[in-house]
């Protein structure tokens, strides 16, 4: 079971957090093991909806993660026990709900639970590659090295995501200003030079009828347009949360125009550079396929490389597989893979595999404003000149028969 606790540190600094134990005795002990003064105790299950909300927006972020593991290969670095690092990186960590695990962590630790034990019982926190990485290097006895791997790998990820966003903010700022003129032009502009052409006589155009109409009924029914709206964002939220709407998801984030080709690149580099580490730090390759899978982040890929391990389990090559799935994987993927194979080192090939299409995804995402500005300018224009002409050719045409 879950409680929620407050307490006071012995330098007196306030504490909140939860922990899972047995009852609230158990709970107690282990708090108070922690130098802890208790001020108040409940169970999780009875906290408000508020909380549980909040919970939500104090969720964490990939750029705290990266922070915790840079922190923490540094301490490793320096040479500091595990205990004493986890205790101080708990004290410096902002994020609520990292700051928990982190206790969580290092409270499974005392307990004599291995880090990747430990780590493994936060699996809402830590993925299955992360937690892979540190038990590999458990037996290896490099956990500096995993660590400051991990660190870097999480800061590319969070780099990669950062660019991605910051192309997008160009295009969705137009879009909405577009969206903002068009709305005004139909249910300010249209709505009066409509009584003009009613009082002539005038034949409309088509186009002219249909933005007009859409004008005045975004006048009067603008309430139910809100509420459609809000009611299907919802629908569509919650279906792209079900296992079906995360795969219809995932499947189109690789098959739309630029954007797709962008993603199978970085999902390729994700996978060639996660398997070689899992393989350098002694994971069989048929298990470093499937962590490598789920690492990843999309589900048609995960089934995809699920599908590959078997395969590879039941005696085939991996450059074979791949280069069954030309559409997910290059063909320069599988025969990079082939020549690793055949030389022995295909831990170095997959490294070279995944320099190479790091850079790729870095191009793309240096070269993705420019690449998306022309397509926008393009389709807006198209729109905008529509919205124009629908006005300009009544008022040419009523001009010609006076």
């Amino acid at each position: 079971m879950k409680y929620k606790y407050n307490a006071r540190t012995q330098e007196g600094e306030l504490q909140t957090g939860f922990v899972d134990a047995a009852n609230r005795e158990a709970v107690t002990n282990i708090l108070t093991g922690h130098g802890l003064f208790i001020l108040s105790l409940e169970e999780a299950e009875k906290l408000r909806r508020f909380d549980r909300i909040l919970g939500f927006f104090n969720r964490v972020k990939i750029n705290d993660l990266m922070i915790f593991t840079r922190q923490f290969a540094t301490l490793m670095e320096s040479k500091v026990p595990l205990s004493d690092s986890l205790r101080t990186l708990h004290k410096q960590t902002r994020n609520i709900i990292l700051k928990e695990a982190i206790f969580g962590v290092s409270s499974d630790i005392d307990a004599g639970l291995s880090l990747s034990q430990a780590m493994e019982r936060q699996g809402k926190i830590f993925s299955e590659f992360y937690i892979n990485m540190i038990r590999s290097s458990e037996i290896t006895g490099r956990l500096e090295e995993a660590m400051t791997f991990l660190a870097d790998y999480i800061d590319k990820e969070s780099m990669w995501r950062s660019r991605i966003r910051n192309a997008l903010i160009y295009p969705i700022i137009v879009i909405v200003l577009f969206l903002g003129v068009a709305i005004v032009m139909l249910t300010t502009v249209f709505p009066q030079i409509a009584p003009i052409f009613e009082e002539t006589g005038t034949e409309l155009p088509f186009l002219t009828k249909v933005f007009l109409t859409s004008g005045g009924f975004i006048l009067e029914w603008w309430w139910a347009i809100i509420l459609i709206l809000i009611l299907l964002a919802f629908l569509l939220v919650d279906y792209f949360q079900s296992d079906e709407g995360k795969i219809v998801a995932n499947e189109l984030a690789i098959k739309i125009p630029i954007f797709g080709n962008l993603f199978k690149k970085i999902y390729v580099a994700r996978f060639v550079e996660s398997v070689s580490i899992l393989i350098k730090g002694g994971i069989p390759i048929t298990q470093a396929i499937e962590v490598s899978g789920h690492a990843i982040g999309n589900i048609v890929y995960r089934d995809i490389l699920h599908e590959v391990a078997e395969g590879v389990r039941g005696g085939e090559l991996l450059s074979t597989l791949l280069s069954q799935k030309e559409y997910y994987f290059p063909a320069l993927v599988g025969q990079m893979i082939a020549i690793g194979e055949s030389t022995g080192r295909l831990d170095e090939t997959l490294l070279r595999i995944s320099s190479f299409y790091t850079r790729e995804v870095d191009d793309v995402l240096s070269n993705l404003t420019e690449l998306v500005q022309p397509i926008l300018i393009v389709v807006i224009g198209v729109f905008v000149g529509l919205l124009f002409a629908s006005v300009l050719i009544p008022i040419y045409n009523l001009a010609q028969a006076f």
